[in-house]
């Protein structure tokens, strides 16, 4: 069966965009793997409508409004290539079928790859995190850390006070200049640094941690900023430009979420170095109008660079 969009990817983004499209009748096949990057997290915050509901139970809600629409095929699977003939793209999948689309929006996500501290791994997306806009409120008030990976961790450790008294752990891998010290210092931030070298409490709750001297720093919640990587290699098999983000390559995008491969567009934590859910849905809703619309009028001749990162 040939569809005019595939969709590679089931999380915020990719529904967003499918539910876009089901709306403007297109024949649309979203295929899924099922390992969204929020599964670790027991709730969602800051997303209008949904505040405090499970990540796994907004999708959920979400693929039942999706089969409602009868020009909607959800397949749970794995796309393992993508490529090029004329005007279609042929996609297969990890059990060996293929399927054509006139148009591909990848919303394949992103992987994160954590600090070596121990105890930090199973803690993580509950008193781990990485956003405090998501997750900061909820840590109600108490004392809160920031591990450092790189210079980034000042910017984070200059925001996270909003949300309890602050110290940047700065782990040996960076030191604020002064500059970036007296910033921290004007918004209460201590910095320590001697290295955490462990986690402690009952997990997935955090109590505090262990300094390689031996002290202990009670803390309600860590931030740290994972390294991370596309969940999936098919926009670099399709040959889609990247950019360098914070903390890992993402694909270059257009406002209309086109990459620079003409009918291949990108959403959600792929194509975008700030991440959250209310933007995945917002950027997938942006691929939906613009695959949509790609349909009808056909690809622009302007695309952005295609100069890979």
């Amino acid at each position: 069966m040939s569809f005019e969009v595939i969709i590679v990817g089931g999380s915020f983004a990719g529904q967003s965009a499918a539910l876009q499209l089901a709306r403007a009748r297109r024949r649309v096949l979203l295929v899924d793997k099922k390992e969204p990057r929020n599964r670790f997290a027991r709730s969602s915050h800051g997303f209008l409508g949904q505040d405090g509901e499970a990540p796994a139970a907004i999708m959920a809600k979400a693929t039942r409004q999706l089969s409602a629409y009868p020009t909607v095929v959800q397949v749970e699977g794995e796309a393992v290539t993508a490529r090029r003939e004329d005007h279609t793209f042929r996609v297969r999948l990890a059990d060996g079928r293929e399927e054509l689309g006139a148009r591909l929006i990848l919303a394949v996500g992103v992987r994160d790859t954590l600090p070596a501290v121990d105890g930090l791994e199973e803690r993580w997306g509950v008193s781990v995190l990485h956003c405090p806009y998501c997750h900061g409120y909820e840590l109600g008030g108490g004392p809160i850390g920031v591990l450092a990976s790189g210079p980034n961790a000042v910017h984070q450790a200059t925001l996270v006070p909003d949300w309890g008294p602050t110290t940047l752990f700065t782990q040996g891998v960076f030191e604020p200049d002064a500059e970036q010290e007296a910033l921290l210092t004007e918004r209460g931030a201590a910095i320590e640094r001697t290295p955490i070298v462990e986690l402690l409490g009952t997990a997935p709750a955090l109590q505090a941690v262990r300094l390689a001297d031996g002290r202990t720093v009670e803390l309600a919640g860590l931030f740290v900023a994972p390294k991370t990587a596309l969940s999936s290699d098919l926009g670099a098999q399709l040959g889609c430009a990247f950019e360098d983000g914070p903390t890992g390559p993402f694909i270059r995008v257009d406002g209309r979420q086109r990459t620079s491969v003409p009918g291949v567009l990108a959403a959600g934590d792929a194509a975008s170095a700030m991440t959250n859910a209310t933007l995945a849905a917002a950027s997938g809703a942006m691929a939906g109008f613009g695959a949509h619309q790609s349909l009808i009028f056909g690809e622009p001749a302007q695309r952005p660079s295609s100069a890979a990162a």
